[in-house]
């Protein structure tokens, strides 16, 4: 994570449903829509940062109701491409909780972002204290086996447990409900834990809880 970069008090908010950036991962994303794309260039004149929040029930299509947690980023890596795409990516930052939508008009939604009680979000966590790393991967290869998700094993073995934790968090098909329950986590140690009973749930459903 960038040392000494305090994310804004008012950021603008990429909704996407289903995606969630755990602070210190980094997310990859293919920008397309107009307003999205005045947004990236907004950030990128600015403080590069962006919120990246889920959609939720209620509201519009043309304006969804939002999570209340989402995190801020920062890009750290801009391109574009000859049909005129970006090609970001975002380095999350803090966690923030959504105080309030305010207007400055722009074609994007923008809100004044709470950072009180993620403070530990900025600061450096140990990595290997959150719980049993062979009995999560235990359940991990169970639960890429019965969604069909191909992983390189190896790698994953080398890692700290926490950086496979906030990294399945991402890419797993959980619901967008599970993943934001996994975003707000307190801890890495409560993420590992919802996690797994969100995988072990599955299994069980699935009937393949034997080999969990």
């Amino acid at each position: 994570m960038t040392e000494g970069i305090e994310p804004p008090g008012e950021i603008a908010l990429f909704p996407i449903r289903g995606c969630i950036l755990p602070p210190g991962e980094h997310l990859p994303l293919n920008v397309f829509e107009p307003r999205y794309l005045n947004m990236i260039d907004d950030a990128m004149n600015g403080d590069r940062h962006i919120g990246m929040i889920q959609p939720c029930e209620g509201g519009t299509r043309e304006i969804p109701a939002l999570e209340r947690i989402g995190t801020a980023g920062r890009i750290v890596s801009h391109s574009e491409t000859e049909d005129g795409r970006y090609l970001i990516v975002l380095e999350g930052a803090m966690r923030f909780r959504m105080a309030e939508e305010i207007d400055r008009q722009t074609p994007y939604r923008m809100a004044r972002a709470d950072y009180r009680g993620f403070e530990h979000d900025m600061m450096p966590e140990a990595l290997d204290t959150i719980g049993d790393k062979a009995g999560f991967l235990s359940v991990l290869r169970d639960f890429f086996d019965l969604t069909g998700i191909d992983a390189d094993w190896d790698s994953i073995e080398s890692a700290p447990l926490t950086a496979i934790v906030d990294k399945v968090a991402m890419v797993a098909p959980f619901d967008p409900g599970a993943k934001q329950s996994l975003l707000e986590a307190k801890t890495r140690a409560k993420r590992a834990e919802r996690m797994t009973a969100f995988m072990t749930g599955a299994l069980k459903a699935s009937g393949a809880a034997g080999s969990a």
